[in-house]
């Protein structure tokens, strides 16, 4: 085994990741007392020091996987976002940079890549997102069609949620959340419209319990998909290296029968030879 090969393993052993999971966290702590003005005030040298710290135990598992890996590091998707997330902490911050100072908060999510449940989460919501770009569509043409019709009903009686496409947008999209949408905007409406609940109701099943479940049946999908794969994947590195282990004795016995020398298989002695 090569010194990249044991580098890799080493970096992949369960301490490992629980030690950089760990000054994550810890991480997020020292960054959250940043803003405390107090906590600054009586131990910002500390607090700026551990920060330097976690950044440079951040900096160094990123340089150990550059060597262990090479050029496959960047073929990870994960690699890439460690390696982005952990470069932007090292931006200097000058007065036109200061916003960069904020995102370093950003180096929490290095928590979704090194704990695999919730790598698998965002995998599935990525692989949702093909499936989710038709709900989405679809949505929007519901949005369209109701804003429209909803600013033609009631845009007269109710100029500052109705008057305009774009109002109406928000004043359905409010109540697609059903946020105060039955005593803040309905009931109104129907003061003046007592039929509006026959155009609000059925907008609120449609989009609400139809597409908006919708999106949580395909991300549930996808989220099971990115499981089955990484089992499939489990199954087939520990297959491999079975049939590895496999062929190491198959070789040890071959060359424990032939003879050295020759290469030939040595005769197996018999019952009547051995005395």
């Amino acid at each position: 085994m090569t010194f990249r090969n044991r580098l890799a393993a080493w970096l992949d052993r369960p301490f490992v990741r629980n030690f950089i999971l760990a000054v994550i966290l810890f991480n997020a702590v020292v960054l959250g007392l940043e803003t405390s003005d107090v906590a600054m005030a009586r131990a910002g040298a500390l607090i700026l020091a551990l920060d330097r710290i976690c950044l440079t135990i951040f900096v160094v598992e990123l340089v150990l996987k550059l060597v262990a890996h090479g050029g496959r590091f960047f073929r990870n998707g994960w690699n890439i976002f460690d390696f982005v997330i952990v470069g932007i902490a090292l931006v200097p911050t000058g007065q036109g940079l200061s916003v960069l100072r904020a995102l370093r908060i950003l180096r929490v999510l290095r928590v979704i890549s090194v704990a695999p449940r919730l790598r698998r989460v965002v995998e599935g919501l990525v692989n949702a997102l093909p499936g989710m770009a038709s709900v989405f569509l679809l949505m929007a043409l519901i949005f369209y069609i109701g804003a429209v019709m909803a600013t033609k009903l009631f845009s007269n009686s109710f100029p500052d949620w109705f008057g305009d496409l774009g109002r109406s947008a928000y004043s359905l999209f409010q109540i697609m959340t059903l946020e105060s949408w039955s005593m803040g905007i309905v009931r109104p409406v129907m003061e003046v419209y007592p039929y509006a609940w026959a155009f609000f109701v059925p907008f609120i099943m449609v989009t609400t319990f139809a597409v908006v479940n919708l999106l949580v049946g395909l991300i549930v999908n996808s989220m099971q998909d990115a499981h089955s794969a990484e089992d499939a994947e489990r199954t087939d590195l520990y297959r491999d290296e079975v049939l590895a282990r496999l062929e190491a004795i198959e070789a040890h016995l071959h060359a424990r029968d032939n003879d050295p020398v020759t290469g030939e298989r040595r005769p197996v002695p018999s019952a009547r030879n051995i005395p």
